[in-house]
């Protein structure tokens, strides 16, 4: 069974030669994004401070890169690129779906919050 797994990364750009380089070479790769991350956050680029969507440039580099360390945690670690397409759809977009709809309540509800404290009154009132 061992050998029915795929030893490759990043779409097949970096080939691994067992199972063990390759788990390796995906907590390098998911540690290398983490890195980035801290360092965006420590140094808080000017150039990323402009608004994008409603939103920081900055904030949406750390949603994409959070979702990116999430789908290798979940197509590597958990072996979901092993499994059959169909349930790797199931999962996979599920997932997705469900964090886009997290992040569109959160910018939702963040915006609403904030114009409550920025004007003193509730604008809407469900």
């Amino acid at each position: 069974m061992a050998d029915t797994h795929k030893l490759e990364i990043l779409r097949g750009l970096i080939k691994f030669k067992s199972n063990t380089q390759k788990i390796w070479g995906v907590l390098i790769l998911l540690s290398i994004i983490t890195a980035i991350e801290v360092i965006l956050g420590i140094y808080k680029p000017e150039a990323l401070e402009g608004h994008v969507l409603g939103m920081k440039a900055l904030n949406w580099i750390f949603i994409i890169l959070t979702i990116v360390k999430a789908y290798y945690i979940t197509w590597d670690f958990m072996h979901m690129r092993d499994e059959t397409p169909g349930l790797r759809r199931a999962v996979v977009w599920t997932g997705v779906f469900l964090i886009c709809y997290l992040v569109f309540i959160l910018l939702q509800e963040g915006g609403y919050v904030y114009d409550v404290y920025d004007n003193g009154f509730i604008k809407r009132d469900f």
